[in-house]
């Protein structure tokens, strides 16, 4: 649906130069939930600003569905947007907002008012047509945003950190309702975030962005548990990174302790990645266990997280399902063994 093919854009000139996007390509698939996750300043939200025309690119070559829309002003692509501000119109009802951009484009009345009926019943507010702007909570806002983009049958919806306006138990339920949405219009969703959570929870595939470009493009299971950069691998959730030599029989650490895992013709420093999630305890003398000692214990209600420091001083924690009764298998001071299964160990560069 989108191709993005080796597009770059510059702000300003000269010695004020800044370049926003760094000969990006990539390829999105019609009804797909596609996101462009990455920190403040990444280009994540530039690169979106291109798709819908509201900035040229400096070079490169942007194709929606085979045809080059590159020059295309705005409204001439079929492509909506959904702001993090939503810009709803506060002396609207929640059914003229909907209405408002086909009316924009000369839909006859009755095409208008079964549209508007059609995208209320999607967006679950048919009770609500009549209320104001004013009158209804930001997540019904956000349900308005939504519905006015999805009106005119958009190619493609973009939305820009939509939901960070919302509480978190809100936020966690349009996440939900966000992929129903894309499911249901089969309309290509490209969608923006921050929140490494956002992206994991409804995502098709994910590209992770840093400083102007795409690090690496995959499913969330893929980005999650199989990074390809130290980057990827700490943005991306809870990560320990321990470091360390690769050797024949695997990874030395600084302790002298070895990681026993496939090294794959790696030499010289690397950096172990290992999700607290997979690392267990065990006693301080079990086999194949690295000794360690627990520093700090925080209670999250669903687990427990078990910070821990290696003889050389490397921190670790390890992520504890919390039992019913309180209990944890170790306190402040303890010695123990850490152990995780060799397939849940990445090797990155150091």
């Amino acid at each position: 649906m989108i191709e993005i093919d080796n597009v770059s854009k510059v702000f300003g000139a000269g010695a004020a130069a800044f370049t926003a996007l760094d000969r990006v390509s990539v390829t999105i698939a019609e009804n797909e939930f596609f996101t462009l996750l990455g920190p403040s300043g990444c280009g994540k939200t530039t690169l979106l600003r291109l798709i819908a025309g509201f900035e040229p690119p400096t070079e490169g070559r942007i194709r929606l569905a085979g045809e080059d829309i590159t020059a295309l002003p705005p409204n001439r692509r079929p492509v909506n947007t959904v702001f993090q501000n939503y810009a709803l119109f506060p002396h609207m009802t929640v059914a003229r907002n909907i209405g408002f951009g086909l009316e924009m484009l000369g839909k006859p009345a009755a095409e208008i008012a079964a549209t508007v009926d059609e995208m209320l019943k999607m967006v679950r507010m048919e009770a609500l047509k009549g209320r104001r702007i004013s009158e209804i909570s930001g997540g019904q806002q956000q349900r308005v945003a939504l519905a006015r983009a999805l009106a005119p049958h958009p190619r493609v919806l973009l939305l820009d950190e939509p939901l960070s306006a919302l509480d978190l138990k809100l936020r966690k339920e349009m996440q939900i309702e966000l992929k129903r949405l894309q499911g249901e219009t089969g309309i290509t969703f490209i969608f923006v975030t921050h929140d490494q959570e956002e992206a994991l929870t409804m995502s098709d595939r994910v590209a992770v962005m840093e400083k102007g470009r795409i690090l690496q493009i995959g499913t969330p299971r893929d980005i999650y548990n199989r990074p390809t950069s130290r980057f990827v691998a700490d943005f991306i959730g809870d990560t320990n990174f321990l470091p360390g030599v690769a050797a024949a029989e695997g990874v030395r650490l600084g302790t002298g302790e070895v990681v026993r895992t496939a090294t794959a013709g790696r030499s010289g420093a690397v950096t172990l990645a290992v999700r607290p999630e997979q690392v267990r305890l065990a006693a301080p003398d079990a086999a194949g266990a690295l000794r360690a000692t627990v520093t700090d214990l925080v209670y999250f209600g669903t687990d427990t997280h078990c910070h821990m420091a290696l003889a050389d001083g490397t921190p670790i924690v390890a992520r504890l399902q919390s039992l019913p009764s309180g209990e944890v298998p170790a306190a402040r001071g303890d010695a123990v063994g850490v152990t995780f299964a060799p397939d849940a160990v990445q090797i990155l560069e150091a």
